[in-house]
């Protein structure tokens, strides 16, 4: 049948337009069994939606009232308990998270992923009796494998973790685009006049995101010569790692440096090097807290918004958080100039190392 109507499954069912229309929304004000009756009947009938007018009326909806209308879950995924508030980004993931769920309607209960009282059947309870709807997991930075044990709660939920993609299970991530802020950090450098850019990081971090920063890196020295190209340092957590860095730094001759890490910059004055007048640092998650430092910013609080997005959009399309095809959304990250490099007047200097070297 074509061109059907939420009057005609109404008029097929004796039931009014309203709850029709309320079933097929997955509205809990209607009875399980009344809306897998109702889904049947549209779906024999060809019933299918109309995506403009149905856009309209959650406008009208979302119009009509101010009052939080459901609940998420929003889910502490580091080791760390109090990472919510003491961690120096994921607070801005969260702040995120937040604003974009008040204005969609949705309010936040907060958990702890690593919550040793909370197991499979008492996070389902839980979330079953509170009446929410889907779950965000933020701060996930030591492994991307979730908590074995749980994974019912995934198959039941929609959940969207940010920051990193996942593995068994794989769920639907959003995070910054790691590969695109290397490369554009890398541009940035040699838009500045340097020629020898190196990258700091740990070795585990890139991992934790596929290697995505190196690869960025990596493609990006594809633009200088041969001679140019510095490996990556990746013993940043390793035993005496200020020595390994100096060696490295006296080795290769980096005239800028890409990090994560504000002891670096420690680590370069202790091997007498000046900044920005011998090495430039690039922090590649700048931060508003030292807006001294030239940096990408990875817009985290963009991240956590659209991953209250995502969520929604599987609650809306009744999906659950384990997925055949698992979506992912990347966020572009942007150039923060700042003391640490120099500007693009100044004309390049050879670092005091390789001078010496020279002389």
């Amino acid at each position: 049948m074509s061109g059907t109507t939420l009057s005609n499954i109404a008029r097929a069912l004796g039931y009014s337009k309203n709850t029709i229309s309320l079933a097929l929304r997955d509205d809990p004000q209607i009875p399980a069994v009344t809306r897998d009756k109702i889904k049947a009947t549209a779906e024999k009938l060809g019933y299918r939606p109309n995506a403009v007018v149905a856009h309209l009326m959650a406008q009208l909806r979302s119009a009509r009232t101010s009052r939080l209308q459901a609940k998420l879950a929003l889910v502490n995924a580091n080791l760390d308990r109090g990472a919510f508030k003491d961690h120096p980004t994921i607070p801005i993931y969260v702040e995120g998270c937040e604003r974009r769920a008040h204005s969609l309607g949705y309010d936040f209960d907060r958990f702890w992923l690593h919550d040793p009282e909370l197991t499979a059947e008492r996070w389902i309870r839980i979330l079953t009796a509170r009446g929410i709807k889907g779950l965000i997991l933020v701060g996930l930075m030591d492994t991307n494998h979730l908590p074995a044990n749980l994974e019912a709660v995934w198959r039941r939920f929609p959940c969207v973790v940010t920051g990193v993609r996942t593995r068994d299970p794989a769920l639907s991530f959003c995070c910054v685009d790691h590969y695109d802020l290397a490369l554009t950090a890398f541009e940035q450098a040699l838009q500045l006049g340097y020629q020898r850019p190196g990258l700091v990081l740990d070795d585990v971090i890139d991992a934790l995101v596929e290697r995505r920063f190196s690869a960025g890196y990596m493609a990006a020295q594809r633009r200088t010569t041969r001679s140019q190209r510095i490996p990556v340092f990746g013993d940043v957590a390793g035993p005496d790692r200020s020595d390994m860095f100096r060696s490295w730094l006296d080795r290769h001759e980096p005239d800028v440096v890409f990090t994560l890490y504000n002891s670096v910059l420690g680590w370069l004055k202790s091997a007498g090097r000046r900044i920005p007048e011998d090495v430039g640092v690039i922090q590649l998650e700048w931060r508003a807290s030292r807006p001294d430092i030239a940096g990408m910013n990875q817009h985290n609080r963009v991240t956590g918004e659209a991953a209250v997005d995502m969520v929604v959009s599987q609650i809306h399309n009744n999906e659950a958080g384990i997925q055949e095809f698992p979506r992912s959304t990347m966020i572009g990250a942007t150039w923060v100039g700042g003391g640490t490099v120099r500007s693009r007047d100044t004309p390049a200097q050879v670092p005091r190392a390789r001078a010496r070297k020279k002389a």
